[in-house]
């Protein structure tokens, strides 16, 4: 992990995942009218504005998740399973580690997540498709070049679960889903 202030630069020997949540809303009951406030919609833009855009772009999946019904805790859980899950996560970890073991380098990448420059574009080149979605969102959504690049090592990560040799149009849509303007964009 290397961290610049100023005209400092210091690495140090770490690898951060960083998982943070928060509330919609001063009050966390934006969605519901009978607990929230009297200032919604605005509590919640002035709330959400006090993390800065540069903190924003380096937060790869931003997933809203809405409050559960009460009946609903009670019913029997739908999705897949963790452990159909947890298998396709192995895979695509197996699938990463063979595409970065071939690499030579002094530091080589074990993840997508790890991978920069020519490595990335490499990788993570989407189709046709891919790109001019990618272009267009990155015109639109005014993505900076560190957003780009995360989308993209995002796109890699999604197709290596689905099993897809290439990066689509698909994969960059629903890595772009997933990414979190900041306040005033």
């Amino acid at each position: 992990m290397s961290v610049a202030r100023a005209n400092h630069h210091v690495t140090y020997p770490a690898r951060v995942q960083l998982v943070a949540a928060m509330n919609p809303c001063r009050c966390g009951h934006l969605d519901d009218p009978a607990l929230g406030c009297g200032r919604a919609p605005k509590c919640a833009l002035d709330y959400q504005a006090r993390l800065s855009g540069p903190l924003l772009d380096r937060i790869d999946l931003h997933v809203e998740v809405a409050a559960v019904n009460p009946l609903d805790l009670a019913r029997a859980p739908t999705g897949e399973p963790s452990a159909a899950v947890a298998g396709r996560v192995a895979a695509a970890r197996q699938v990463q580690t063979a595409r970065f073991a071939a690499i030579g380098g002094e530091i080589k990448p074990t993840c997508n997540a790890e991978a920069d420059g020519e490595l990335l574009d490499t990788i993570a080149s989407p189709d046709a498709a891919g790109l001019a979605l990618m272009t267009e969102a990155t015109a639109r959504l005014r993505l900076s070049a560190r957003g780009y690049h995360r989308v993209l090592r995002v796109a890699r990560t999604i197709a290596d679960l689905a099993g897809a040799g290439g990066v689509t149009r698909a994969h960059i849509a629903e890595a772009l889903s997933y990414r979190r303007l900041a306040p005033g964009r």
